[in-house]
């Protein structure tokens, strides 16, 4: 899980979703989304943040990485941001009900490309940068707990067309999104990760090799593709004007943990040098206009 602060800086967006939903229902008295919003028509979110994650998928070192975020909707197709990526989704926003997302989505993926800390795993080498692209879908449900908040169930399914791995993903996760107020938000979800052999290969196999540094060298692993990873992510972020309905600056704060399974947690560049255990924070400021 590479999840970043460009996921927590979009769910401040998504209050826009919730919103417009409530607003062509019948709003309840006091409503305090019940004027115009910069999300009624086109909008755009840039920012930027800082994640503190582990060095590669496995890793119990972990380094600090900026990051750019763009997220919005501008002709009718939506602009979500993505871990090292984005997404757009082709389909217009439901005026009420269950909104349905769907395009396409992508992204580059750097583990164990550069930035290894363990001096061990570094003796086999940099592997090439991924650079994966496929479909997106999901089905937003709005209005659970109360008139703001939303499920959001959600899949992308990305292969990689740079040849690197060669192989393909399959991410599903549900996503629970409500406002505290006016200003605050906060958002829980849940995520796993499916991979293929190609892709288990790649990333979890260790080879065979004889270093002329005694112990240096790791056992000799053959990986299999399955479920590599389950995990859950908070976030909180807050308009630094008091009212998220009109743009400008927001602040966000993330906290994500992911627990690898199977040859992603038995693999040696994890069960010897490093933790199944991956944790990620993140902190970062937007500004939509």
């Amino acid at each position: 899980m590479k999840t970043t602060v460009s996921t927590a800086i979009a769910a401040l967006a998504l209050v826009s979703a919730t919103q417009l939903s409530a607003q062509e229902q019948e709003p309840p008295t006091g409503d305090p989304f019940a004027e115009d919003s910069v999300f009624d028509d086109n909008w755009i979110s840039i920012g930027v943040g800082g994640v503190y994650s582990p060095s590669y998928d496995g890793s119990d070192d972990y380094v600090f990485t900026p990051i750019p975020i763009v997220q919005g909707r501008l002709g009718g197709i939506g602009i979500d941001p993505r871990p090292a990526g984005l997404a757009l989704d082709f389909l217009p926003d439901a005026e009420s009900g269950v909104d349905i997302s769907a395009g396409i989505s992508a992204r580059i993926r750097n583990n164990r490309a550069d930035r290894i800390k363990d001096e061990v795993v570094e003796q086999y080498g940099e592997l090439d940068t991924a650079i994966e692209v496929g479909p997106t879908v999901g089905l937003s449900f709005p209005g659970l707990l109360n008139p703001f908040d939303s499920l959001t169930v959600s899949t992308d399914v990305l292969f990689d067309v740079a040849g690197a791995h060669s192989g393909f993903t399959v991410s599903p996760s549900v996503t629970y999104f409500t406002p505290l107020s006016r200003a605050a938000i906060a958002s829980i979800s849940l995520s796993t990760n499916w991979v293929n052999d190609d892709y288990a290969e790649y990333y979890y196999s260790v080879p065979q090799i004889n270093f002329v540094q005694p112990g240096v060298a790791l056992p000799a692993f053959d990986a299999d593709g399955g479920f590599d990873r389950a995990g859950v992510n908070l976030l909180l972020g807050y308009d630094l004007d008091g009212d998220a309905t009109n743009g400008g600056l927001a602040l966000i704060a993330f906290g994500g943990y992911s627990r690898l399974l199977g040859d992603a947690k038995e693999t040696p560049f994890t069960s010897i040098r490093g933790d199944a255990d991956q944790w990620s924070a993140a902190l970062g400021i937007g500004y939509t206009f």
